[in-house]
């Protein structure tokens, strides 16, 4: 279900700039013209249809039909009325898209566990757009709903989700390097899911419920390439026997390399506000709560990252050693993802070797030295600077990891802020707790490890290298592995540069008494 509404939107994509006038021939234009992208089969089988309503073409989608039309589709109940865009041309070549998506569906279907069943209501939806033929994107789009609601249910578990009312735009522009840019906002409100797992088998029954007063999306993206990618669909189409995609997969890797690198960048962020979840061992909450994900699309050079916020965090404490509720963190702040990705070389290296003809199209031998290129660029897993605080503690963490080898080269620096709270508390959960008594000696060891920065953190330096070699605040903690000594020299030396680097910079800064303090020219308090 949540898939339909993007069909919806995909099928205004492939609309063409025709006359203003609006007639039984335009409709026909228009009927051939989607079944460039979706086939002919889509309209001889009543999936697709277009008519002319008034000044207006009417393109409907009919679910139920697409399901009747699946093989071995075992749907023992499927009800859904279809769905309909209103498309109107403009002077200017663009299209007036619009449409009533309320909604009202059903099915169940004999899942592998039993029974299954679903049932979706959305009520008062509305879509006003604007979709520009030369651009293949809405160049605006607005739309509202009243509320939702969805239930499903399994065997063993069942979902009851619903919201109140929402609201979303999207905006698009040329992109001054090929594409489109856009921009994208959804905001619903009052949202709700609440889930019960009931499974004897697994000793599993205990209800969850999810919950915020307000959700937000927020995303956008530059220089997605949305003519060639339109273009790459038309081919699949056109080319589905198998015997024809082969002899024309020329085209088809000429299609491929137009459509790189599919975009520049896209980046989105869900947010959460006064986020709850309710469940058996109590509740857990956050005032502010988000998740964000960015990616460079194919280059040389690409970087991914991913940043988990939350702040006014809850948890409950029945469940945990009285001892550790001084330690639980109120706010988060964490930041990972990776760079130095080469998916440009790749793509394009595939693209040119593969072979249709041949099975695998693509050699064991070839994949394997594709691999081998790729990780030669050196491509890095990185965690930025990410916090975890409560109020005595703060604990601070940056650095990044490569693989030169087997084994990872990585360099991570530490920095915690109340390090003694840490103590007092491991020392209190000692009293009755027997782990905790043999773990509290190790975190007086791993304070010696530490160097006091000038605002009174401590901070750890800590270098291991792909020849096994560990150090800490420049310190050797472990050698270098007996069976990788002939490579150690160069690790090392590139080892004692990262380390030594790292350890001068930080104590540099710290005797000069800046406002930071050694690494925490980095690690900002």
């Amino acid at each position: 279900m949540k898939r339909i509404l993007p069909l919806a939107f995909a099928l205004a994509l492939s609309a063409p700039a025709f006359a203003q006038t609006v007639d039984s021939q335009g409709a026909k234009d228009l009927s051939d013209n989607l079944a460039r992208y979706f086939g002919k089969q889509a309209f001889d089988k009543g999936v697709l249809k277009v008519s002319v309503e008034g000044d207006a073409y009417k393109i409907a989608l009919d679910i139920k039909a697409l399901v009747n039309a699946l093989p071995e589709q075992k749907l023992l109940k499927f009800d859904m009325a279809p769905y309909a865009l209103m498309v109107k041309p403009r002077s200017d070549g663009s299209w007036d898209v619009s449409s009533n998506f309320s909604q009202g569906a059903s099915f169940e279907f004999d899942g592998p566990e039993g029974r299954q069943s679903m049932e979706l209501a959305i009520k008062d939806g509305k879509l006003t757009s604007v979709y520009d033929p030369a651009l293949a994107a809405f160049t605006s789009a607005t739309s509202s709903l009243a509320g939702m609601t969805m239930t499903s249910r399994e065997a063993k578990q069942q979902a009851d989700v619903s919201t109140g009312a929402g609201t979303a735009t999207v905006t698009a522009t040329k992109s001054a390097n090929g594409g489109v840019d856009f921009t994208a906002t959804q905001k619903v409100s009052d949202f709700v899911e609440m889930i019960k797992v009931d499974d004897p088998e697994k000793g599993l029954n205990f209800p969850v419920t999810l919950k915020t007063p307000e959700l937000t999306v927020d995303a956008n993206g530059k220089g997605v390439r949305t003519k060639p990618l339109l273009d790459l669909l038309a081919f699949a189409v056109a080319n589905e026997d198998e015997a024809k995609l082969k002899a024309n997969q020329a085209e088809l890797k000429s299609l491929m390399l137009a459509a790189l690198p599919i975009w520049e960048r896209i980046d989105g962020k869900y947010g959460f506000k006064n986020f709850e979840v309710e469940s058996p061992v109590g509740k857990f909450g956050a005032t502010q709560f988000s998740t964000a994900f960015g990616m460079d699309g194919v280059s040389q050079n690409g970087k991914v990252d991913y940043t988990i916020k939350a702040s006014g965090l809850t948890i409950p404490h029945q469940t945990l050693p009285e001892w550790t509720v001084p330690l639980l963190p109120t706010d988060i702040d964490l930041n990972f993802g990776g760079a130095n990705i080469d998916l440009d070389t790749m793509a394009k290296k595939a693209i040119e070797a593969f072979d249709l003809n041949k099975n695998p199209p693509l050699s064991d031998e070839f994949g394997k030295a594709l691999v081998a290129d790729f990780k030669a660029k050196n491509p890095k897993v990185v965690i930025g600077h990410s916090t975890v605080k409560n109020g005595d503690v703060e604990l601070a963490m940056e650095g990044e990891m490569t693989f030169p080898g087997e084994k990872p080269d990585a360099s991570v620096t530490v920095d915690i802020a109340g390090y003694d709270k840490i103590v007092d508390a491991l020392k209190e959960g000692a009293k009755s707790d027997e782990q905790m008594a043999q773990a509290f000696p190790f975190a007086l060891a791993v304070k010696g490890f530490g160097k006091t920065l000038p605002d009174g953190r401590l901070e750890w330096v800590i270098n291991t290298k792909a020849d096994g070699s560990v150090t800490v605040n420049g310190a050797m903690l472990k050698g270098p592995d007996a069976a990788q000594d002939d490579s150690s020299g160069q690790d090392d030396n590139s080892g004692d540069d990262d380390a030594n680097g790292t350890d001068d910079s930080t104590g540099g800064d710290g005797s000069d008494g800046g406002d930071n303090g050694g690494a925490g020219a980095k690690l900002q308090p």
